[in-house]
């Protein structure tokens, strides 16, 4: 038999069904864009070293050849060729982000004087008020030496009447670079501060003075305005009540409790102290149906002009406001965009709350802070909002049944936005926080609906009647609101099994959960989407079977932990309390650092540990080592180490960071952070090679 003509020159069938699916997809691209671009943001943070020239020669060549391919084949696969090329521009704004932010990383331990501009006021683990510090000056350092921001932790009895935002201020201090991961493939907190232009973090116990008149200009200004509105719900609204309403609405925590922040996350509440796309959503929503409600009141404005659009304009002022309020912080961005594209959308005639809203919004986040990406705030906004217009729009296409309609429905959808918010956030947070809390749903339901009705309006409606002395009513009632949440964070704290500690896994699990969710969320198919399941399940698979390490040892030697079968042993009962407070997180323990140091030591370990924290416990440790191969952590360069001992100390550890050891029979394997990290502009190793 003989080929047609038609039959020889028919194009392949894979082919066929490419083009058929990226035609498929016409109307619905925005969402895979935006994963697309996500993507390449998240393969640059990856990268092992930083792209030098060539690479970004070559990353700029395939773009426009990957942008020629897509407008080329436009009309067949050309949508492909655009995600690699959307991908790669990920890439490249990444980069550039790195290299805008990018300042000096002090060096040396320092201490002296320090003089700066106060920026943000907030609380450590160990609830020391700190402050952010920009317009630094250190004492005899060159302006070009000098880190652009200071993050310094007022401990002891210190004074801080003079640290308000805008002021400022000058003390003593000592200061150190930030600290790599407390383990390998840990939190990086070098990469945190080199985005946040931090080169320095310290502590002081001296007093802190104003160093000359507040500096002029609309950022103190911005910053003194919201050490007002602080300080006027403080005084009208006394204890951890005014302090909730300085948090919420200016973003200051300084005040804020211990007992009430353990309580608030051990309920899974703690996300309404975070200003985000809820506080944004509330403020938005409670403006936009205030003056729609008033203008539909007036008939011959309700039924010839466009309300709707009107409502949205009046609304974007205020998010402005919040916005500018609130300190600006990344998480607040990343809401008033969301914000901005959902009232927009209404002023185009568009569906406000829809997979391309979400789409756009986080395009304009990741290319505005790519870095976000890496943070729990971007994720977990993201894969709540779209986890809700996933199944809400899919209701919306069958038939209500009576139980959706009227009060009840309002009470089922309440059920069901905390339970589908609960399911597509919480294997996030339990990623990042080591816990899950069993009770959130039921705390969100009782307090989520107490913030919306009462709490973010009234303190709003509070704050603009101040000056005309009308606010004592709304505030009363926002303060019995807030007292509401704060009651029901502590009954859910306290309910038998409320917290439980998850294992951390490996540094894969993230990455691949994120990308099923995402597809997910894009995908338009059964089969796409069953793709992005598949993706979750080997994220949890992974989880469920990633080690934790044997040995660990902190970055200055000063602890180890071991793992037992009882929990890790910890060498200190005291002292060095957030590196060991983060590896008990790490491994799912709830014991104390006391509890975990009282536990035996492992008899049947493949090496000898010793460790000597201090120089007057060298000399026994490298007595006991000798003769015995073994390895000695000690805090101190010995300058003589015997046959068999192999010593870590501070030499080494300046090079590797903290490391983990796993074993596997007889085998050995070392784990170090500083491998970990890679050569990034950020990391310790990229430093030593300057």
């Amino acid at each position: 038999m003989h080929r047609t003509d038609a039959a020889l020159h028919a194009p392949p069938a894979l082919w066929v069904r490419a083009v058929e699916a990226c035609q498929a997809l016409r109307g619905h691209r925005l969402p895979w864009l935006a994963v697309a671009l996500g993507t390449g943001v998240g393969g640059y943070f990856a990268l092992p070293v930083e792209p030098g020239p060539m690479v970004q020669l070559a990353w700029a060549w395939f773009g426009l050849m990957f942008g020629w391919l897509a407008w080329r084949l436009r009309a067949s696969v050309g949508f492909v060729f655009l995600m690699i090329c959307v991908a790669i521009l990920g890439g490249a704004v990444a980069q550039i982000r790195t290299q805008i932010v990018a300042g000096p990383v002090l060096d040396f331990r320092y201490y002296g004087a320090v003089e700066g501009r106060i920026v943000a006021l907030d609380r450590s683990s160990s609830g020391a008020m700190r402050v952010t510090l920009d317009r630094v000056r250190l004492d005899r350092m060159a302006p070009d030496r000098t880190p652009r921001r200071v993050r310094l932790s007022l401990q002891g009895e210190v004074a801080t009447d003079a640290a308000v935002p805008g002021a400022r201020i000058m003390t003593t201090a000592h200061l150190l670079a930030p600290s790599g991961p407390t383990e390998p493939g840990g939190f990086d907190f070098q990469r945190h501060a080199w985005y946040l232009s931090l080169g320095a973090v310290g502590y002081t116990r001296v007093p802190v003075l104003r160093a000359g008149p507040d500096p002029g200009g609309l950022g103190p200004a911005i910053a003194q305005a919201r050490g007002a509105v602080a300080s006027a719900f403080r005084t009208r609204m006394p204890g951890q009540v005014g302090e909730v309403a300085a948090a919420i609405t200016t973003g200051d925590r300084s005040g804020l409790s211990t007992d009430v922040t353990t309580a608030l996350r051990a309920s899974n509440l703690a996300h309404l102290l975070a200003i985000s796309g809820l506080h944004m959503g509330l403020l938005v929503g409670f403006v936009f149906w205030l003056v729609r409600g008033g203008l539909a009141l007036i008939p011959s404005i309700a039924l010839h002009h466009p309300t709707r659009i009107w409502a949205a304009l009046a609304a974007f002022p205020f998010a402005t406001a919040y916005l500018l309020l609130s300190g600006g912080s990344i998480a607040t961005q990343r809401a008033f965009i969301m914000a901005a594209v959902m009232l927009g959308a209404i002023v185009l005639g568009r569906r406000a709350l829809s997979m391309r809203s979400i789409a756009i919004a986080a395009i304009i986040v990741l290319l505005w802070h790519p870095e976000s990406l890496m943070g729990p705030g971007f994720q977990m906004s993201f894969a709540a909002t779209g986890a809700l217009i996933l199944v809400f729009v899919g209701l919306s296409r069958l038939e209500r049944p009576n139980i959706l309609r009227g009060w009840r429905g309002g009470v089922v959808s309440l059920l069901l936005s905390s339970v589908v918010a609960g399911a597509a956030t919480g294997p996030i947070a339990a990623l990042h926080f080591n816990r899950i809390g069993h009770y959130g749903v039921l705390a969100n339901m009782l307090a989520v609906p107490m913030m919306g009705m009462a709490v973010m309006p009234l303190l709003f409606v509070g704050l603009m009647l101040i000056p005309l002395g009308l606010d004592a009513m709304p505030l009363w009632v926002a303060g019995w609101g807030i007292r509401w949440i704060l009651e029901v964070a502590d009954r859910v704290a306290d309910l038998p099994g409320a917290v439980s500690m998850v294992p951390a896994p490996i540094w894969q699990v993230l990455p691949i959960l994120g990308a099923g969710m995402a597809v997910v969320a894009a995908a338009r198919s059964h089969m796409a989407r069953g793709v992005g399941v598949v993706l979750m399940a080997v994220a949890a698979s992974l989880w469920a079977q990633s080690p934790r390490p044997d040995v660990l040892i902190s970055d200055d030697a000063r602890l180890i932990g071991l793992r037992t079968d009882d929990g890790r042993w910890l060498s200190r009962e005291s002292g060095v309390s957030f590196v060991a407070g983060i590896w008990l997180e790490n491994d799912g323990d709830a014991a104390t650092q006391e509890q975990a140091a009282a536990r035996p030591y492992p008899p049947d370990l493949p090496i000898r540990i010793h460790h000597a924290p201090t120089k007057t416990a060298l000399p026994a440790a490298v007595q006991d080592c000798a003769g015995a191969p073994g390895w000695l952590v000690v805090a101190v360069q010995p300058e003589v180490v015997p046959k068999g001992c192999r010593v870590i100390g501070p030499a080494t550890l300046e090079r590797t960071g903290s490391i983990a050891l796993y074993f596997e029979g007889e085998d050995i394997t070392m784990q170090t952070a500083t491998r970990v990290q890679g050569v990034r502009p950020w990391s310790r190793a990229s430093r030593q090679d300057q």
